[in-house]
């Protein structure tokens, strides 16, 4: 978690909403990736979807069996789509997500039985310092409009 807290910190850095994620396999980081919705003005651009692929490209396959995602918040609906088809093990995650969480917040898409792949889910893993950064992102967003 402290690797994907620092690529959260990146997309700080450039005014995004700091999510930052990894994927590993083993003990190897194999994708990094940090939100970059507004920086590339893609809706798709999700530190997870972004992670996802490098560790698919670095893999030369889809398919991340045996690996495992971990992202300073809560995926949403397209990003746990993405793990279920990306076959991904595990996905741990810092804060949680009342409004589009879709691993156990609001949905539990993860663990969803009709779909032929699920990912064992583990939420909370550092969710002081995760939910803190985002809380002073939101602050620093309102106190500009002010």
């Amino acid at each position: 978690m402290k690797q994907a807290l620092l690529e959260a910190h990146k997309a700080l850095d450039k005014g995004e909403v700091p999510i930052g994620a990894v994927v590993t396999h083993g003990d190897q980081i194999i994708g990094r990736g940090y939100n970059q919705r507004e920086t590339l003005k893609d809706p798709t651009a999700h530190a997870e979807i972004i992670a996802i692929t490098a560790a698919a490209n670095f893999l030369g396959d889809w398919r991340l069996e045996n690996c495992e995602l971990i992202v300073t918040k809560e995926p949403c609906p397209m990003c746990a789509g993405a793990v279920v088809n990306a076959r991904i093990d595990f996905v741990g995650f810092g804060a949680y997500d009342d409004r589009s969480g879709c691993c156990g917040s609001l949905y539990q898409l993860l663990r969803e039985p009709g779909f032929n792949h699920q990912a064992v889910v583990r939420g909370g893993i550092m969710r002081p310092e995760c939910e803190q950064l985002l809380k002073d992102f939101f602050f620093l967003q309102r106190n500009k409009k002010l």
